[in-house]
C-alpha cells in the first residue's frame, strides 16, 4: 500500500506546541469553545463513559471543562495523548494514536487532527480502539479557516515576487467527513460545520494568536522566508479588502466536528445513503433541551 504524502512536519509541531506552552499565555478560546460544546453534547447522552481517551490533552482542557460542568464522575478520561505536556502518552508513529483495540468507550480530539498526514488511517485506528457502542467525537479546522490571511499573503507575494508559495496550511476543504467516518467503520457517522469570525486590531495580532495556539504552518517542505516587504504588503491588502470601519480585520475559523459510534446491535439503524436527515443530536442520542 502506498503511504500517504508527508505534508506536515510533526517534530516541528512538537516544537511549536512546546513554545506556545512555555510562553504561558495560550490563546485557547477556540479549543475551550470546542471543549465546552463537546461537554454539552455528552451531558445529554444518557449513559456513562468510564474509559475515555483525550487525543489532544496537552493542557487537560477537556477534563477541566468536564469538572466545571459537573461531568467528571460520569465522563472519565483515563488516557491522555498528545505531542507535548507533562504526564502524557506520546503518539505512535508521530500521529497515529497508540491505543489498544476495543479498550475505550469514548475518544475525543479537540482541534488537532487537521495536522494529520493520514486522516483516514487515524480514524481507522480510533475506530479499532473503541469498544462496541463506544463514541468518537473530534473537531478539526476546515477549509475556510484563515481564508482572509491565505488570500492576503498569496496576493502580496504574487505582486512582489511574481509567485506565491503555500503559507497557510491546507485545512480539509469541503471534504466528506461522514464518508471518511463510514470508510473507517463507524456507525451513525455525522459531520457538522461551525463557522465563526474573530476580529483583531491588525493581521499581526492574528499571527500572534496563531503562534500562541501552536497553529502556524507546519509544511514538511519549507518555503522561502517571507520578506518584510511582503509581510507589510500583506497587512495592507488584508486591511483594504476585509477591514471594517474601525480598522479591525476579521479572521474566519471553520470548525468541523465529526462523530461516530462503534457498531452495536442495539443501535438505531442509519437512514439510507443520501437522505442526509440525521441530526447530530439524534445520532448521539442527546436528550431534548441539552444542546
Amino acid at each position: 500500500m502506498t503511504a500517504p504524502p508527508r505534508l506536515f512536519d510533526w517534530p516541528l509541531r512538537r516544537l511549536r506546541l512546546d513554545r506556545a506552552l512555555r510562553a504561558g499565555l495560550p490563546a485557547d478560546f477556540l479549543r475551550r469553545r470546542v471543549a465546552e460544546d463537546m461537554a454539552a453534547t455528552l451531558s445529554g447522552i444518557v449513559r456513562q463513559f468510564h474509559a475515555g481517551v483525550d487525543l489532544s490533552a496537552r493542557d487537560r482542557l477537556f477534563e477541566q471543562v468536564l469538572a466545571a460542568e459537573g461531568l467528571a464522575d460520569r465522563i472519565q478520561i483515563v488516557q491522555r495523548i498528545d505531542q507535548v505536556g507533562p504526564g502524557l502518552d506520546a503518539f505512535q508513529d508521530n500521529e497515529i494514536p497508540a491505543l489498544e483495540a476495543a479498550t475505550s468507550d469514548l475518544i475525543v480530539s479537540i482541534l488537532s487532527l487537521h495536522w494529520t498526514n493520514d486522516l483516514p488511517g487515524a480514524l481507522s485506528q480510533i475506530r479499532r480502539a473503541l469498544r462496541p457502542d463506544g463514541l468518537f467525537i473530534g473537531a478539526l479546522f476546515g477549509g475556510s479557516s484563515l481564508q482572509e490571511l491565505r488570500w492576503a499573503l498569496g496576493q502580496a507575494e504574487l505582486e512582489l515576487t511574481g509567485g506565491a508559495a503555500a503559507r497557510v496550511s491546507p485545512f480539509a476543504d469541503a471534504f466528506d467527513g461522514g464518508g471518511l467516518l463510514q470508510r473507517a467503520g463507524f456507525a451513525l457517522p455525522v459531520s457538522d460545520i461551525d463557522r465563526l469570525k474573530v476580529t483583531y486590531a491588525d493581521p499581526f495580532a492574528l499571527i500572534r494568536d496563531l503562534r500562541a495556539m501552536g497553529e502556524t504552518a507546519l509544511f514538511a517542505e519549507r518555503a522561502r522566508p517571507l520578506t518584510r516587504a511582503v509581510v507589510a504588503r500583506m497587512a495592507q491588502l488584508y486591511l483594504e479588502r476585509y477591514g471594517d470601519a474601525e480598522g479591525r480585520i476579521p479572521a474566519t475559523f471553520e470548525i468541523v466536528t465529526l462523530s461516530g459510534w462503534a457498531a452495536h446491535p442495539d443501535q438505531q439503524k442509519p437512514l439510507r445513503p443520501g437522505s442526509a436527515k440525521t441530526r447530530l443530536a439524534d445520532a448521539l442520542g442527546v436528550k431534548e433541551g441539552k444542546l
